[in-house]
């Protein structure tokens, strides 16, 4: 007999209204679990502490995600290629923090070269804005040599010990990449757990991403507290990425 597979309907006026369990999530499309609800900070906050993010496209509902395997980076072995090193030590760029999270977002919503939409609407821009000033949310940015221009970056949420990155972009060569080394460099150091990539793809392969299990993932979760750095992410004033060794 067929399993009847139904959708969890959320309300959205009741932004504490428990998610249903992950393990409920349909295999295809995979990671399906819920739909409807709101973006409001305590909705989001209580969905990434339960290993659920949002992902939809304009003029959709909201649906809700927990795919199994779940894509991930450790930072310790993040994949420095010895180009993006010499990229690195060559082209003299900064890494910044936290200074144009709005900016940054809003270039991840730039439509990309192979499709004219974008997922990041103007609603999970204000979403996201908003848990970006109640310290959960983070950027990090890849300025010029001149440090006044905005080259690359990357946002995305953080816990006790993981960091769910949403979404990523890049003006100049390598630049998007160099924004994860720095993230994974100062993770390392912070003592995070892992990067959330969500969904394997070729590009995040290639920086050393894996996968692991939907349930290894949520204990990942449930070991790693689940509380915000309230301030604002400063980097290391001795980095170094070109020195930077992670391990094999």
């Amino acid at each position: 007999m067929t399993r009847q597979l139904r959708l969890h309907l959320l309300n959205p006026n009741r932004p504490d209204e428990a998610f249903p369990p992950v393990e409920q999530a349909w295999d295809e499309p995979n990671g399906l679990l819920a739909v409807g609800g709101d973006l409001s900070l305590k909705r989001l906050v209580n969905a990434y502490q339960h290993g659920i993010f949002p992902w939809f496209g304009p003029r959709e509902p909201i649906y809700w995600w927990s795919p199994d395997p779940r894509a991930v980076l450790y930072p310790h072995k993040i994949r420095i290629t010895r180009s993006l090193r010499k990229s690195i030590r060559n082209k003299g760029y900064h890494v910044r923090f936290d200074q144009n999270f709005s900016t940054v977002v809003r270039a991840c919503s730039a439509p990309r070269n192979y499709t004219n939409s974008t997922w990041i609407t103007d609603d999970m821009h204000a979403a996201y804005c908003r848990l970006h000033l109640a310290g959960w949310a983070h950027s990090v940015e890849i300025y010029d040599a001149s440090g006044t221009e905005l080259l690359g970056g990357l946002y995305g949420v953080a816990s006790g010990g993981v960091f769910c990155g949403e979404s990523m972009f890049s003006r100049a060569p390598d630049t998007s990449k160099m924004a994860l080394v720095a993230l994974a460099y100062h993770l390392n150091a912070w003592g995070f757990a892992l990067i959330d990539c969500q969904m394997a793809n070729p590009y995040l392969m290639s920086m050393g991403a894996e996968t692991i299990s939907r349930a290894q993932f949520v204990r990942t979760l449930e070991n790693h507290p689940y509380t915000p750095f309230t301030a604002t992410w400063q980097v290391d004033p001795k980095i170094d990425l070109s020195r930077w060794e992670p391990e094999a």
